[in-house]
């Protein structure tokens, strides 16, 4: 029956979301035509397809414990040399994004996984494109800002030609006044200096 390629992220409200997109594809980023802005909670993994609705009720319970947190992007990074990635920095929901990340990989659901390198929230606004047009999206978007309430995430599943779509979204069950713990709980500014995801 093969497998799916799934993947669990939080989407970038308009306009934000939109802007970064045709920035991302005006940098000569083609890929982004088919990629929703994001930021990655589980990247690109393949499950079998029977596999869904335990995975549905898994992130369902994550939301459940979760509450909405702030979210602002800030400036630009990149990941380079190790990596060919230019990215707008996450400097607020940084430890909400890992409280989220490390539940959705956890070793005993249905989408445990290790990662290559470790976890770091952001926003790609270029991959694998010639070096002078990450140099510019890095200078381009050094001034970018943008914040909103993050109330979800989502799971999304890709196609065969690459391009991503919304499956379901999964909203946080408590009020961010009134819940007491979860992803928004200390969520500091996040280091300027990159590291590797």
């Amino acid at each position: 029956m093969g497998t799916v390629t799934l993947g669990v992220s939080i989407a970038v409200p308009e306009p934000h979301g939109s802007r970064l997109q045709r920035c991302r594809l005006g940098f000569g980023d083609a890929a982004a035509a088919g990629i929703p802005t994001h930021v990655t909670l589980l990247p690109p993994t393949e499950v079998d397809p029977d596999d869904r609705p335990a995975i549905e009720d898994h992130l369902a319970a994550i939301a459940a414990a979760g509450r909405p947190f702030p979210m602002r992007l800030c400036g630009t990074g990149t990941f380079r040399p190790l990596s060919p990635v230019v990215f707008v920095r996450v400097v607020e929901g940084a430890a909400a994004c890992g409280w989220l990340q490390e539940r959705v990989r956890d070793p005993a659901g249905p989408l445990a996984r290790e990662l290559l390198f470790p976890y770091h929230p952001h926003v790609t606004v270029a991959h694998g494109i010639a070096e002078e047009a990450m140099d510019r999206a890095s200078a381009e978007l050094a001034g970018y800002e943008a914040a909103w309430e993050v109330a979800g995430f989502a799971l999304y599943e890709q196609d065969a030609a690459g391009v991503w779509a919304l499956r379901r979204e999964f909203r946080f069950a408590a009020p961010a006044s009134r819940a007491p713990a979860g992803p928004g709980t200390a969520a500091p500014l996040l280091d300027p200096a990159p590291r590797v995801a």
